[in-house]
């Protein structure tokens, strides 16, 4: 099954906020039991909201719930079935689902049950024996039948599914749901709120990656700088597709759970819980295998966010190409070996957002609104000049500063010039602290003294200060942590003020003591020390 999308808009007049994803219109008599029910039930376990009307008391007119219904709904499904004509109910409910298709670009859906997709069109056969019957009723309401008879060939000349060709009912509701899954994942606007900003085309560039077709288990790896926007792009697809699946399941923050003790057998607990659809399961030693047995034989949506090590995944599902074919497992990471090892088939690697998208999502969370506020357009300049296409870093000072006047703004930014955001920071943070000695070390060296120099230059002087660079270089670019590009070795602003700030924090209690002197203040500060220190050593 390949993924894809299409964009359709509608004019601004056409828009109308909705309710349901979908309105069921059937004639009760001949499908309410059987394969409406049936339908309304696969509907409920994809969680398509659907509006049924077998609690409505049927009158001379259509209710104004009723109206509305349809008017609120995405799509509406009609099945023809012999009787349907037969009633001025359902063909009241037709000619209004038209206005909605005409007046709001309501999707419409024929489903023909049991009859001839020409009979519903020209009103002929059993079809039309019935609707002989309703003209009989209304045979002095002329222009009141003939916008019946327009409304059924307009109707029947749509796209839909014919039960003489889809014969099993099961495999029919089957399609009819995949196709409702498909249009509504087509109508679906991305950026879903104003804090989505710049997520359309990368979910486009990860849906072009999927689109070579899902005949065994598809891996997904999304990779990149803590911050930029992993988890919120991993969950947008998840949400976007979950419902193509048997069973789907997000495990958020696989790393932080893991690291207490109970982490690992409450993430599994969710996991299995949630894709079997049993909540009271018992997971124990004895039965995990049956568990993983009957997913096997499931077609699955998993993502694991935010894992550090193979060892994560492994322990949560053993083995990735354990699920039925068809199944997609994503798996977000800072660490691009990880990927690696997992043996995921495409890689996606995250990058910082695009001037206007980051201008965007600024502007959103520092004025609640698509522009800066009068006399502060050159002080949100540097705000995104040092954020650098950072989501995280423009959505924690866009809070931070939204609401304060322009001197604290001014008094924010010079801050930041010299240390770093705690909050950002701490985020960034995460991967250096999860290095061993020698490879902070290298990190640190590079964010003090050697950003932007020849990496062979790099790698000899660190080679002889016994770092062993070489890996040491290659684990810093799978982590994020450094950029190679023409052999110079760089990295991002961010990540730079980091390092230098943890160098910092070493003197906080020691002026004296710091490993590295990046500024030359800093350089005058320590020699400064360091003459009192030894004046006052002489003079005692």
């Amino acid at each position: 099954m390949a993924f894809s999308s299409s964009s359709s808009s509608l004019s601004s007049n056409k828009i109308l906020r909705k309710k349901y994803d979908v309105f069921l219109s059937f004639r009760g008599v001949d499908t309410r039991n059987n394969f409406t029910s049936h339908l309304y039930s696969a509907f409920s376990r994809k969680n398509i909201e659907t509006f049924i009307d077998d609690k409505l008391v049927r009158g001379d007119e259509i209710s104004p719930s009723l109206l509305n219904a349809i008017k609120k709904s995405e799509i509406a499904v009609v099945i023809f079935s012999e009787g349907y004509g037969s009633s001025k109910w359902c063909l009241k409910e037709l000619a209004k689902i038209l206005k909605c298709k005409e007046k709001y670009g309501q999707v419409v859906i024929p489903i023909f049950y049991h009859i001839d997709p020409s009979d519903v069109r020209n009103q002929t056969g059993n079809f039309g024996v019935a609707f002989s019957k309703l003209e009989e009723r209304f045979k002095d309401r002329v222009k009141k039948l003939q916008r019946w008879r327009n409304a059924l060939r307009e109707v029947a000349n749509l796209s839909g599914l014919d039960s003489h060709v889809i014969r099993s009912e099961s495999i029919l509701v089957q399609k009819i749901v995949d196709d409702i899954l498909k249009r509504l994942n087509d109508m679906l606007p991305v950026e879903l709120d104003k804090g989505l900003v710049g997520v359309e085309s990368r979910i486009k560039d990860i849906e072009s990656l999927l689109s070579y077709g899902l005949e065994s288990v598809y891996t997904l790896g999304i990779w990149g700088i803590g911050g930029i926007g992993k988890t919120t792009i991993a969950r947008v697809i998840f949400n976007k597709f979950s419902n193509h699946f048997d069973g789907s399941c997000f495990l958020q923050n696989v790393r932080e759970l893991c690291e207490k003790d109970s982490g690992l057998p409450q993430l599994q607990c969710e996991l299995l819980s949630t894709l079997l659809e049993d909540r009271n399961l018992n997971i124990g030693i004895h039965n995990i295998n049956s568990h993983f047995r009957r997913l096997s034989r499931r077609k699955v949506l998993i993502t694991f966010d935010d894992v550090t090590h193979i060892d994560q995944v492994e322990s949560l599902v053993h083995r990735l190409d354990w699920f039925m074919p068809g199944s997609l497992i994503i798996i977000t990471t800072r660490d691009k070996q990880v990927l690696q090892n997992c043996g995921v088939k495409s890689i996606y690697e995250m990058k910082e957002l695009k001037n206007v998208d980051a201008i965007k999502l600024f502007n959103w969370y520092a004025f609640k609104q698509d522009h800066p506020n009068i006399g502060y357009k050159e002080l949100s300049n540097k705000v995104l000049q040092y954020a650098q296409g950072i989501p995280l870093a423009l959505k924690i000072l866009g809070r931070f500063l939204f609401g304060r006047s322009k001197g604290e703004w001014e008094s924010e930014i010079e801050k930041l010039e010299r240390i770093p955001h705690k909050d950002i920071q701490k985020v960034l943070k995460i991967t250096f602290d999860g290095l061993d000695d020698k490879i902070q070390n290298i990190f640190l060296d590079i964010a003090c003294f050697f950003k932007g120099e020849d990496r062979d230059f790099v790698t000899k002087f660190l080679d002889a200060c016994g770092f062993y660079a070489k890996i040491g270089i290659s684990v810093l670019v799978d982590k994020c942590l450094i950029i190679i590009s023409g052999n110079k070795i760089t990295m991002h602003d961010l990540l730079q003020e980091m390092g230098r700030e943890i160098v910092r924090q070493e003197s906080i209690d020691d002026p004296g003591k710091r490993s590295r002197l990046c500024y030359v203040e800093e350089i005058l500060d320590v020699l400064r020390y360091n003459m009192v220190s030894i004046f006052l050593y002489v003079n005692i």
